[in-house]
């Protein structure tokens, strides 16, 4: 018990907290594209299942972050997921839903959910991780993290609450959403292992990869959208 009440402890659980907070907005926006074709009545729900489960698959993550980050090629193809989940973010939601009940739907938002924000966890989780690492107690570091996380979560509900109501007045916040995760996933593609020997991984490139995701989502994105039109 004394080791909760030491001041590297409660550090290490500021440092977490603010390293979630700081990756929430990310997390927000994904969660604030997925639940936006949901009925009103079902958005809530959405909100609050997907954090939940993407936290839980987050504090998995942790078990194996380092070994994770140095599998190689494992950054591109969460990359590819995450410019997919853009460009489906990006498309129209078909208005025939007389044969699709709100429960499937919810369902499906939760899905897209868990899976950008695992993806977009792979590098997130070692921040959280090493500020875990600093509380003093080994033991108490899964403890630690888990706590930090629970803490980060209203911060997150609320900021995916505040997007949502924000992209009904200005709809245009959906394609800088998914623009969004185009950037996130050029900058995590630049970043594999696979491409070490290639010395790619500047500051110019990852910009550049960025900016490349960014335009490819808003690019395909829309013309698969005026072709769903």
């Amino acid at each position: 018990m004394d080791a909760f009440l030491t001041p590297e402890f409660w550090l290490a659980v500021g440092q977490i907290v603010m390293i979630d907070i700081l990756l929430g907005g990310d997390n927000a926006v994904v969660i604030a594209l997925a639940c936006r074709n949901l009925p009103p009545e079902f958005r809530r729900r959405g909100i609050l299942w997907g954090t939940a489960g993407a936290i839980a698959l987050r504090v998995v993550l942790i078990f194996f972050a380092m070994s994770l980050l140095a599998l190689p090629y494992l950054k591109l193809v969460g990359a590819a997921l995450l410019l997919w989940i853009g460009v489906k973010l990006l498309m129209p939601d078909d208005d025939n839903h007389d044969n699709i009940q709100a429960s499937d739907k919810l369902l499906g938002a939760i899905k897209t959910i868990i899976v950008a924000d695992f993806v977009m966890s792979v590098d997130n989780v070692i921040g959280i991780a090493g500020a875990a690492q600093g509380s003093g107690h080994e033991g108490h570091q899964m403890p630690l993290v888990i706590f930090g996380l629970l803490v980060s979560i209203p911060i997150i509900v609320w900021g995916s609450t505040l997007v949502l109501k924000l992209m009904d007045r200005f709809p245009l916040i959906i394609t800088a959403g998914g623009m969004l995760l185009g950037w996130i996933a050029g900058t995590l593609a630049i970043s594999d292992p696979a491409l070490q020997p290639y010395a790619l991984d500047t500051d110019v490139n990852r910009y550049g990869a960025g900016i490349a995701g960014a335009l490819l989502v808003y690019g395909l994105g829309t013309l698969l959208a005026r072709k769903q039109r």
